[in-house]
């Protein structure tokens, strides 16, 4: 029986992909699991792999094409077997359009007038977020989408498309970053944030470091650490669906690992269970392959609780935005020798800062103040 390739979503907000590269051709034999096709989406560079056996067919989309998503790129089928043909119909994006065209007949007749010179039923919300952002005026657009639907890359296309102005104009934010300046702005103005500092003696994590070997960095130890801890705080661990908590099942721990034009927060899965030489080994292998542009999508779905470590660049503290629906986010600062009263006499002591960034909505300051004191202990004592 053939099996649908379709083009991913890794965002709510995400509507379409770009093909890079075909990593098989067609008529090739694939395996669960193998490498087909490179893809970019607003987040990441990714490899899609096959969801089952047999035999690539009815490729449909060329390297450079860009796809909405949920859109079906090609299929695997059985040897000898033809991939199905599809009927094709209408996206609910489509159909949102049509709906909101029916809806705009039934007012005034100058308002009308005033929406068929910019049809916003030819535009999907973020093609026009986008135009607004980069001055382009829509009715010049040619929508490339279903039923001539204007797309966030023909925005973008369009953008890049102008001639070059005399006066110095903002550069074109790649995906990544437009991705991220998207993503913490509506953090930041619809999550209630509220921020708690702590700073501890450092001693206990850089005797752990010593302990287990150079191959072992801060950053590993700050995951298993935090993420036992979590276990203790379910509610640190949760999500805000919109209107509910959701407590999640499992300790995913993200890291926020610097890319080309941007940030992106790869995924440690239960972190909680897993041996400290497992994460580190898989820390190393996000670290790697995001700096490459060849993550999965496995690699950064599914955190539950996000780190963010600046100590290596100098930086002694910093409050983080949290990452939609994780309800915190813990900021490290660097390991600094400072002048501390130590049993009642001046001493020097390695202090680290910490910043917990947490929801309002999920959790309240006596919750969060609590997580962070166990977590300043298990630091502390870094028994691992």
């Amino acid at each position: 029986m053939a099996v649908s390739i379709v083009m991913p979503a890794l965002e709510m907000a995400q509507e379409t992909g770009k093909i890079i590269s075909w990593l098989k051709k067609e008529g090739d034999t694939i395996a669960k699991g193998e490498p087909l096709a490179e893809i970019e989406t607003d987040k990441v560079v990714l490899e899609l792999e096959a969801t089952a056996d047999g035999v690539l067919a009815g490729v449909k989309a060329a390297p450079g094409d860009v796809v909405q998503v949920g859109k079906i790129i090609a299929w695997i089928v059985a040897p000898g077997e033809k991939p199905p043909v599809e009927a094709e119909s209408a996206t609910p994006a489509a159909r949102t359009m049509t709906d909101q065209t029916r809806a705009a007949s039934t007012v005034a007749s100058t308002a009308a007038v005033s929406r068929q010179e910019v049809p916003e039923a030819k535009a999907s919300p973020k093609a026009r977020r986008m135009a607004k952002e980069l001055g382009v005026d829509l009715s010049n657009v040619r929508g490339t989408g279903p039923g001539g639907t204007i797309s966030g890359e023909d925005v973008e296309a369009a953008a890049k498309a102008r001639p070059a102005p005399v006066a110095a104009e903002p550069a074109v934010l790649s995906s990544i970053a437009r991705l991220m300046a998207e993503r913490t702005t509506q953090s930041w103005t619809t999550a209630p944030h509220f921020f708690l500092v702590r700073e501890i003696d450092a001693s206990g994590l850089i005797a752990a470091r010593e302990k287990h070997g150079k191959a072992i960095t801060h950053t590993d130890l700050l995951v298993a650490l935090v993420a036992r801890t979590l276990v203790k705080h379910p509610k640190m661990n949760a999500s805000w669906t919109g209107s509910a908590i959701q407590l999640n099942p499992n300790v995913n721990i993200s890291i926020a690992i610097a890319v080309k034009d941007g940030v992106v927060g790869a995924v440690i899965p239960h972190a909680d269970t897993a041996k400290l030489a497992d994460i580190s080994t898989k820390r190393q292998d996000l670290a790697e392959r995001a700096r490459a542009g060849r993550l999965h999508p496995p690699d950064v779905t599914g955190g539950t609780f996000t780190i963010s470590n600046l100590g290596m660049f100098g930086v002694d503290a910093f409050s983080a935005i949290i990452t939609p629906p994780q309800a915190a986010v813990l900021a490290v600062g660097r390991i600094v020798d400072r002048v501390v009263p130590v049993n009642g006499l001046i001493g020097i002591r390695p202090i680290l800062t910490m910043t917990l960034s947490s929801d309002h909505r999920v959790v309240d300051g006596a919750q969060a103040a609590a997580f962070l004191k166990d977590v300043a202990e298990a630091l502390t004592s870094a028994q691992l």
